[in-house]
């Protein structure tokens, strides 16, 4: 089997990274040779590959679900907003300066050399590769510079299913719209759809279905249900449910539970660090953003930032910052994180205006004896230490650097230990079993939370696998996937129809 085939969205949050890493799971399962590909992603949700560069972290969970290490390759533009109209735009894993999003537009040409030679060489390298687009392809004011829909999937060959989520509501408008407001020439890559999110029986669906294939000539290739266990690396911390709750909390192994909040900073970057300590038994995390939600808790997460000067401001005008100070000065654990961390600390200064004005200098929260600078080179690796005796791994990226520390390190000589109070710049510590289990039970100590207790089979490994092999069944059992692998092998049907549209029409 050879191919490829392209997953776009009537919209972002569709779902299009979970279908693509089911379809990724289900073809390895199969013994297919398989890798993700996302020319473009917009995220603050990154890892560090073993190639030493930084992607997004959907494909790496792609790339986990595949059976194969995550790299460059995977994810060669990755745009991680540092405000409401500039991003960090990095390129093949590296930094490669600031844009606007008008600014970008500018750069998209050489990009889109890079995006085809990238997909070229994984489908020179691997049977199939399974593509995803970026937020949706409707959005024809931006098609002129698409690296990652339908730009992509013309300049590549690519058939394009879309998925569309029916709890959003007006599914099927949704579907005959995308397809509707797109060029002839696009239109024509498109080879089906995919309804995502289904609540209830499909068989209700069936007339509706009918009917669009009767308007639009393209088949639905399935519906899946929605999902309830589905939480893990998901892009931006969208998972959290109800009052912000992340996951769905297995009872405590002990008498007590154990309530973590983390801060949701408005650029919170990496917040999957929490969703290892959100897979204990007994432990409820949730996220937060207004200080009543600290009051009543017992462990506060200060998580990854993309602008950690302007999430610092934003932490004491909303009253947060007085209520993290407050559970410290009552002996409670405070846990900080990359940004978190360096928030945490006495000063920070951006000599060179990385993420603020230049020669930007503030007081941070003043609970660890730290001194921040912003170095313009961004700090990549996947660092090995000790803490308490367990082995762990992570992964930094960051601008920040420590000047001075005036605390023992958390892990080897890297981060703080305060007690009650610790820090790193190390994302994913959580994920190595041994060392989780350690912290949880001194955060809960520290809590006065005595009555909890640590399961000691719980594997943050064999929770990701479970879930790439749940997304995997969806597929399996709720996709056609005789025509999945039609689409392919062979690409779209020569002979779809195209749609009437005024809009697609105007498009200059």
């Amino acid at each position: 089997m050879r191919g490829a085939v392209l997953i776009a969205g009537t919209t972002s949050d569709a779902g299009k990274s979970a279908v693509v890493a089911g379809i990724c799971r289900w073809l390895a399962r199969r013994g297919v040779s398989v890798a993700p590909f996302k020319a473009q992603n917009m995220s603050n949700n990154s890892v560090v590959t073993p190639d030493g560069g930084e992607i997004g972290r959907a494909q790496a969970a792609q790339a986990f679900a595949c059976g194969i290490a995550p790299s460059v390759d995977l994810n060669p533009v990755l745009l991680k907003p540092g405000s409401d109209r500039t991003s960090q735009v990095v390129v093949r894993g590296r930094a490669d300066g600031q844009v606007s999003a008008l600014s970008y537009r500018h750069r998209t040409a050489a990009l889109a050399e890079v995006v085809t030679a990238s997909l070229a060489d994984l489908r020179s390298r691997y049977d199939v590769v399974v593509c995803e687009g970026a937020g949706s392809p409707a959005e024809i004011n931006l098609r002129a510079t698409d690296l990652a829909n339908m730009g992509l999937a013309r300049r590549s060959e690519l058939p394009v299913l879309v998925v569309g989520d029916i709890d959003r509501g007006g599914v099927l408008a949704h579907l005959f719209g995308t397809l509707a407001v797109l060029d002839p020439a696009d239109q024509t890559a498109i080879a089906g759809f995919v309804i995502n999110k289904f609540r209830g029986d499909p068989r209700l669906l069936d007339p509706g279905l009918e009917q669009l294939r009767g308007l639009t000539g393209r088949p639905t290739l399935g519906v899946l249900p929605f999902a309830d266990g589905l939480w893990l690396d998901a892009e931006d911390s969208l998972s959290a449910v109800g009052d912000g709750v992340l996951g769905r909390p297995a009872p405590p192994r002990g008498e007590q539970w154990l309530r973590v909040s983390v801060v949701r900073f408005p650029r919170i970057s990496n917040a999957t660090d929490a969703e290892a300590l959100a897979c204990e038994p007994g432990v409820a995390v949730r996220y937060v953003t207004e200080p009543s939600r600290i009051a009543d808790t017992d462990v506060v997460v200060l998580p990854g930032s993309k602008a950690t000067v302007a999430d610092l401001a934003w932490l004491r005008s909303s009253g947060m910052a007085d209520a993290v100070l407050a559970h410290a000065a009552a002996g409670r654990p405070v846990l900080g994180i990359c940004g978190g961390y360096q928030m945490l600390g006495r000063t920070i200064a951006d000599p060179d205006g990385v993420e603020a004005a230049p020669g930007t200098r503030v007081d941070g929260l003043g609970l660890l004896d730290l001194e921040i600078a912003f170095d313009p080179n961004k700090h990549l690796g996947n660092p090995t230490g000790t803490a308490w005796g367990e082995t762990v791994t992570g992964y930094e990226i960051h601008h920040g650097r420590v000047r001075r520390s005036g605390e023992p390190g958390l892990v080897g000589d890297e981060g703080s230990d305060r007690g009650h109070v610790l820090g790193t710049h190390w994302h994913g510590i959580a994920e190595n079993d041994g060392f989780r289990r350690l912290l949880l039970t001194r955060l809960a100590a520290e809590a006065g939370r005595r009555g909890f207790a640590v399961a000691e089979d719980t594997s943050f490994a064999a929770e990701r696998t479970r879930q790439a092999d749940l997304l995997a069944d969806l597929v399996e059992h709720h996709l056609d996937t005789s025509s999945l692998e039609h689409v392919i092998r062979h690409g779209a049907p020569a002979d779809l129809p195209v749609l009437g549209s005024g809009l697609a029409a105007s498009r200059p």
